[in-house]
């Protein structure tokens, strides 16, 4: 049998170590404090004390970004889905009250190709930046026929931080109002319904999208809104006793998991314009309202429940901080989540 080399057996070492040094800038515009080691160590260090923490809890997550990943791939277009994967961890800390302190990525290939997989971590990198939070490692990892010719998959795991008694939820009571976030588009959850909806549409990705400038498979990779920054400062200025991050699931899922027992949630589907985007998933599809309120954002990215008498104030604090908020309901006795008017 003739000698071989991992490289003959299609993992080229030569091309990670060119990816680490490509994306070492990327990373290091993330540094924050608390921050001790670069990239290329076995492991990250993260010095809790260093970033201001005195006796804190730490609060963990792990998401990927689902099969946009796939119409990311057939679009040739992997530029924002890092933003993506950031957003839809950090996201979720904040629910818990907590701020994003340090991110790592796991991006896993059949064959690396440098310039792509750039791109991808470039892209954390960014989301990173949005959620002040440091991309302190990550694996890449090459596994000859695990995958497809041009396929990748990701995944993001991020940790935060809460001083002891201040994590949320809490507090909730019966006429709370709800902040609905307004959402950049269908964010990175219902991909497996979109996918199937741009083939029922007849479209190829490549034609000019109906509700947006551009191509219609560019116009569906609008990246995920990242909520850390004015949510944080909401939380610090007093007054919120939940968020709500609005995922898989939507709003008739996800909101629930913030309310006690005991207490629900009425929403006004009228108190926000339903996204064009929206619009044209639902009438391609034909799909009807309770399917879309528990599969997509519906133009809402995050709920905050909120103090009746601060309500105003964290209203005007988030827009003031670029979110686009309406008042679009309150907490109520009961359970679940139940509506009023019709998504328009």
């Amino acid at each position: 049998m003739a000698k071989l080399t991992y490289a003959q057996a299609g993992v080229d070492i030569d091309a990670g170590n060119a990816l680490v040094e490509r994306i070492k800038p990327a990373a290091a515009a993330t540094r924050r404090s608390g921050v001790m080691e670069g990239l290329g160590g076995f492991g990250a260090l993260f010095d809790l004390k260093a970033a201001g923490y005195d006796d804190p809890v730490l609060v963990a997550a792990t998401d990927g970004v689902g099969t946009k990943l796939r119409l990311a791939i057939d679009c040739a277009n992997v530029s924002t889905v890092g933003i993506d994967l950031v957003a839809m961890c950090v996201n979720d800390l904040v629910c818990q009250g907590a701020e994003p302190l340090f991110f790592l990525d796991y991006f896993a290939t059949g064959k690396l190709a440098v310039n792509e997989a750039a791109a991808v971590i470039e892209g954390i990198a960014a989301g990173c930046a949005q959620a002040g939070c440091a991309l302190i490692g990550g694996e890449t990892a090459e596994m000859p026929g695990m995958y497809a010719a041009g396929d990748f998959d990701l995944a993001g795991f991020a940790v935060g931080a809460v001083n002891r008694g201040k994590s949320l939820p809490a507090g909730v009571a019966a006429g709370d109002v709800l902040l609905g976030l307004a959402s950049d588009g269908v964010h990175s959850n219902g991909y497996s319904l979109v996918r199937r909806t741009v083939e029922a549409s007849g479209l190829s990705l490549d034609a000019p999208a109906p509700f947006a400038d551009g191509p219609l498979g560019n116009a569906l990779l609008t990246p995920t809104r990242i909520y850390v920054a004015p949510v944080l400062a909401a939380i610090r200025a007093g007054g919120v006793h939940a968020l709500a991050h609005i995922t898989g699931g939507g709003l008739t899922e996800n909101l629930p998991r913030v309310l006690p027992e005991g207490l629900g949630a009425e929403i006004d589907l009228g108190a926000w314009d339903l996204p064009p985007v929206f619009r044209w998933l639902l009438e391609t599809a034909e799909l009807d309202e309770a399917e879309a309120l528990k599969t997509y954002n519906c133009g809402i990215g995050m709920i905050a429940a909120v103090a009746p008498d601060r309500a105003e104030v964290l209203a005007s604090l988030l827009r003031e901080a670029g979110e686009t908020v309406h008042v679009i309901g309150h907490v109520v006795p009961g359970k679940g989540v139940s509506y009023r008017g019709r998504l328009a």
